[in-house]
């Protein structure tokens, strides 16, 4: 019979890595954090106030927060839909179409805005009859900041509720279309529900990466004070001019980080979530 006492030096020897794996995990670990500690290091706490009442960075901060939101509504709007089809449609090139919805997410950003300019913009192939016909032109403007965004947080979304979607037990919808629920009735009051957890994960964390998106904003939109200047473009701007501005805000994106990181640990960060 195995005792407690028999169990306890074989945790305890596995609460003790070998040194071979813990200086490389010691390292790893100040190397992530030693550059955060650095920026709250040097961050002005004195005069974060008056840096952030700044008319440009109010400007910016305005324009982030409602245009991530515009585009985390957008995301969730198009991506639990398309998740729904990937995770539950049976159809030809399934692996293909996902692998491409997926793609923003090791696409670099700039490369993204590069594709939405060539796309979207005057002489692009859906921009090109969107100004000659409807005299719509998107580049550099908000809505590009909209459009960018979004391309680049909808993959977020998408991941996490086609995860759930396959992970759930199916048996609850089969049971009401056998009772004669229709379709839509089974969505909307079984699909849902069960999904909500994942779909309110997946929408916090692509509106944090709309929020902190610079590459493809900047490419597709511009840096217009004002007009498409979102937070991360302010903070590459102020570095040049006011360093100690650019570190406030850097410290507010990263405390919106920190925040997303506890509203997610219970989808994600508790012991056994990825199993679930």
């Amino acid at each position: 019979m195995t005792t407690a006492a028999t169990r306890s030096p074989r945790r305890s020897r596995r609460s003790k890595p070998p040194w071979v794996l813990a200086i490389p995990a010691i390292i790893a670990l100040a190397f992530l954090l030693i550059p955060l500690a650095g920026l709250l290091m040097a961050t002005p706490w004195t005069s974060v106030g008056e840096l952030l009442i700044d008319p440009v960075t109010q400007q910016a901060l305005r324009l982030s927060l409602a245009t991530s939101l515009l585009a985390a509504g957008c995301a969730l709007i198009l991506g639990v839909p398309l998740a729904w089809v990937l995770a539950r449609v049976q159809f030809p090139g399934r692996p293909l179409v996902r692998a491409l919805v997926l793609l923003p997410l090791v696409l670099p950003p700039v490369v993204g805005g590069t594709a939405l300019l060539t796309a979207l913009g005057r002489r692009g192939i859906v921009g090109a009859p969107l100004e000659s016909l409807f005299g719509i032109t998107l580049p550099f403007t908000p809505a590009a900041v909209v459009i960018a965004e979004t391309f680049v947080a909808l993959p977020f979304l998408v991941l996490s509720v086609e995860g759930a979607l396959r992970a759930m037990d199916t048996r609850y919808e089969e049971a009401a279309v056998t009772l004669g629920a229709s379709r839509m009735r089974v969505f909307w009051r079984i699909t849902v529900p069960l999904m909500a957890p994942a779909v309110v994960a997946g929408t916090t964390l692509a509106w944090a990466r709309a929020l902190g998106e610079f590459g493809a904003t900047i490419t597709f939109a511009g840096n217009f004070p004002g007009r498409t200047q979102t937070v991360p473009l302010a903070v590459y701007t102020l570095l040049e001019t006011n360093r100690e501005a650019a570190i406030a805000l850097s410290v507010v994106l990263l405390a919106v980080c920190v925040l997303v990181l506890v509203i997610l640990r219970e989808q994600w960060l508790r012991p056994g979530a990825l199993r679930s």
